[in-house]
């Protein structure tokens, strides 16, 4: 485990050459060269694990060692094109760290920053498509937190909502959104979301639920339930 100080001196020493670094051209410099080299074994070691709860969890592991580093580029980066920063997006969404995850993409958009050439999606239908199935996975596990998932679909309808991307994506966008409004009890803003996602795609499997949204919104007097 890294101290302190060395959690300290990657963040700040990553911030100082990510915010030297020209906007569209590779990132250089001393922390993204030693972090690219721990990617590279990291991937090494996650190619020999056929389990993907196991990959999974490898990458919960890992992935703090990067945190500082990330860390330095969010807080001065220009733009620079980064391969770490943008694995490390992916890795945050695999492992359910929604929130670190909207604070890559966030950036990774703003500065058009495409995901590396071994993921054969852009950055916005990332986002969109793997965030919109993590919610809707962890919605249907015991316990989950609707209201911080419904913030976290949100946040991502915020990031990526007027990009273009296919009417499939946007669609399960919309649909995990609905989903995790629903379980929030906001059952008119979930409908309007499952609305959606049917406009963009009709065979998006909503259609009993907006029937039952439908009802209950009508059994409540038409306002949206507590």
């Amino acid at each position: 485990m890294k101290s302190p100080a060395r959690k300290h001196f990657e963040r700040v020493t990553a911030a100082k050459a990510a915010g030297a670094a020209k906007p569209g051209q590779p990132q250089t410099g001393e922390q993204y060269e030693l972090h690219a080299a721990a990617l590279y074994e990291a991937r090494r070691t996650l190619k020999g694990i056929k389990s993907i709860q196991a990959k999974i969890e490898k990458k919960r592991e890992v992935l703090p060692d990067f945190l500082p580093y990330v860390d330095g580029v969010l807080a001065e980066g220009a733009g620079a094109k980064d391969d770490v920063l943008m694995t490390m997006m992916i890795w945050c969404i695999d492992i359910g760290e929604f929130g670190k995850a909207l604070e890559i993409g966030t950036y990774a958009v703003k500065h058009d920053l495409d995901t590396p050439d071994q993921y054969d999606r852009d950055t916005v239908s990332i986002l969109a498509e793997e965030i919109a199935e993590g919610v809707k996975a962890q919605l249907e596990q015991e316990g989950a937190d609707a209201d911080a998932l419904a913030n976290v679909m949100a946040r991502t309808v915020a990031t990526v909502g007027d990009h273009d991307m296919h009417d499939q994506i946007k669609a399960k966008l919309h649909k995990s959104y609905g989903y995790a409004l629903r379980a929030a009890d906001d059952h008119e803003g979930a409908l309007a979301q499952l609305k959606e996602a049917l406009a963009l795609n009709e065979r998006i499997g909503v259609k009993q639920d907006i029937q039952q949204l439908e009802r209950l919104i009508k059994n409540a007097g038409g306002k949206a339930s507590a």
